[in-house]
């Protein structure tokens, strides 16, 4: 067996009960406003007693203009404090971590949800976005921090910030999709510049302990697998994180970069020097085998996303049962309401192809 179920202490001084993380799921529950509902509630807390060792959010927007779907829980605002704190404490009394996933939806906000034209690093003729100024950028970057520490005020044990699946910082990261002249443009140095300066905020003010994640993702979205690496590597060189979260929509795929084609995607990332923070993947971890075949690969924890709206006790079953076998989709709704889901989510679920039956 390998070390599925053993610790693991983050450099800030968190420390994770097991290697299991619940991924941050868009499950479009939360109020209007961005505040914690019920469902939501009931959710996140099923998967904290299911055995999960960090329990992350969806995707939390940092800023009214960035929501990127209905029903997204919101941390711009103190009115979300209230909800947010019970979420923190609901989690953590299931000896589990509490995170929230820190995120802008930036030129895939879209534009009738937020009431006027989405906001991007450049303008961009295809979504409509509009480019921000360069304080425009500045204060982007101070919103995430000040969510930070509202995350912080809930009594939540840390944050990830969201660099992946072409949002606003991954669209910064893009080259094509970038095209400012500024301190935010040009080199992958300077496009990965607000991901340095949040990063660089939030250390400075949230307590030595908070823990911080960063998610970044390889392919797709107009980003390019030489840049992530970099990226990757500089935030493994500085130590400022206490992980890096890689999403890879698949954990055993090779690269899409025909140069880069012969190896895992994977294998990129875990070829890195780094230190001692924590690195870990996401990407159609459906059963123990692909559990544990993605912990061989040199992993030190991974995320579940599918697998955890399936079995809200995904760790536990995995734990004590050797013949634990997943259930195969598509599953119905009601099988879906027993695994804590609300009619919204199950609502959301029914749009990914053969999922609910």
């Amino acid at each position: 067996m390998n070390n599925l179920y053993q610790p693991l202490q983050f450099k800030s001084g968190g420390r994770l009960k097991n290697r299991f993380m619940l991924a941050p799921l868009t499950n479009t529950q939360s109020h209007s406003d961005g505040t914690l509902s019920d469902d939501e509630y009931r959710w996140l807390t099923m998967r904290a007693k299911g055995g999960f060792g960090l329990t992350m959010t969806c995707a939390a927007h940092v800023q009214a203009v960035g929501q990127g779907f209905p029903g997204q829980l919101g941390v711009f605002g103190d009115k979300h404090l209230e909800g947010l704190t019970r979420l923190a404490q609901g989690i953590k009394s299931e000896d589990s971590l509490a995170l929230v996933q820190l995120h802008h939806a930036g030129m895939r906000s879209p534009a009738e949800l937020i009431g006027q034209p989405p906001v991007c690093p450049s303008d961009n003729a295809e979504t409509g976005a509009v480019g921000l100024s360069t304080e425009g950028v500045e204060q982007l970057i101070e919103d995430f921090i000040c969510a930070a520490q509202r995350a912080e005020k809930a009594g939540f044990d840390g944050v990830e910030i969201h660099g992946a699946h072409g949002y606003i910082l991954a669209q910064f990261l893009s080259g094509t999709i970038n095209q400012r002249q500024d301190q935010f443009g040009g080199s992958i140095e300077n496009r990965m510049r607000p991901i340095s300066e949040i990063i660089d905020g939030i250390r400075a003010r949230c307590r030595p302990d908070f823990l911080l994640g960063l998610r970044l993702s390889p392919e797709r979205f107009d980003v390019h697998l030489p840049d992530i690496i970099e990226v990757a590597k500089a935030v493994l060189a500085a130590g400022k994180i206490d992980f890096l979260d890689m999403s890879l929509w698949d954990s055993f795929k090779e690269p899409q970069d025909e140069a880069y084609q012969g190896r895992t995607l994977l294998s990129y990332f875990t070829e890195l020097e780094r230190g001692d923070v924590a690195l870990g993947i996401a990407g159609k971890l459906r059963n123990p085998e692909e559990v544990n075949r993605a912990m061989a690969s040199g992993i030190d924890f991974v995320m579940l996303g599918r697998a955890a709206i399936l079995h809200h006790d995904f760790p536990m079953q995995m734990q004590t049962n050797n013949n634990f076998t997943p259930v195969r989709n598509p599953v119905s709704a009601d099988y879906l309401r027993q695994e804590g889901l609300g009619e919204a989510f199950i609502t959301y679920m029914s749009g990914w192809k053969g999922f609910v039956s």
